[in-house]
């Protein structure tokens, strides 16, 4: 007897079906579906996404110099402040004004210990010159165009500062508590 040869079958298979399948088969699909697959499996190991507090909406806030802006009416009896706006256009969310320190700088009324409760707090030297101290990192004078963060409640003050000093400060959140230190 004569040995049979096996016959091959053809799948049939309409073009939409064959295109579907190259493209599940392209190195490309597999490398976008394997990246895919990370992703998700990223996301889920970090947890929900913390949900945000309900805030109205932010407003552009337009500030420019004027002399009668700065006012006597802030935190330290020797310091003006020219308000920017910040806090009314970002519902509370942040403050951010001009501070002009009036010389001479009286080192018994500015150097006294304390600190803010605040999320963030940055300030930029726009002129002149001052000298603080911040507790675990020590005594710093920052000129004119220097910047510095201040964490949430760390122990500072002010040492001394030139007679034009002004600084630009930003706080968050906008309504925040100050702690005077006691000796």
């Amino acid at each position: 007897m004569a040995k049979k040869k096996p016959t091959k079958t053809k799948k049939v298979t309409s073009r939409a079906a064959a295109k579907t399948s190259a493209r599940k088969k392209s190195p490309a699909r597999k490398a976008a579906a394997k990246s895919s697959a990370r992703k998700k499996i990223a996301s889920k190991a970090h947890g929900a996404a913390p949900a945000k507090r309900a805030r109205s909406p932010q407003k552009v806030a337009v500030s420019h110099h004027r002399e009668e802006d700065f006012k006597a009416d802030g935190l330290r009896a020797y310091a003006q402040y020219r308000d920017l706006g910040i806090f009314d256009a970002t519902g509370g969310l942040a403050r951010a004004h001009v501070i002009r320190l009036m010389g001479p700088c009286n080192p018994e009324e500015v150097s006294k210990l304390h600190f803010h409760d605040v999320d963030f707090q940055m300030v930029y030297v726009l002129k002149g010159w001052v000298k603080t101290y911040m507790e675990g990192h020590g005594e710093e004078t920052y000129q004119q165009h220097s910047s510095w963060t201040q964490p949430p409640k760390i122990k500072h003050m002010i040492l001394d500062y030139s007679d034009d000093v002004e600084l630009l400060e930003v706080i968050l959140p906008g309504d925040f508590e100050t702690v005077e230190l006691t000796a």
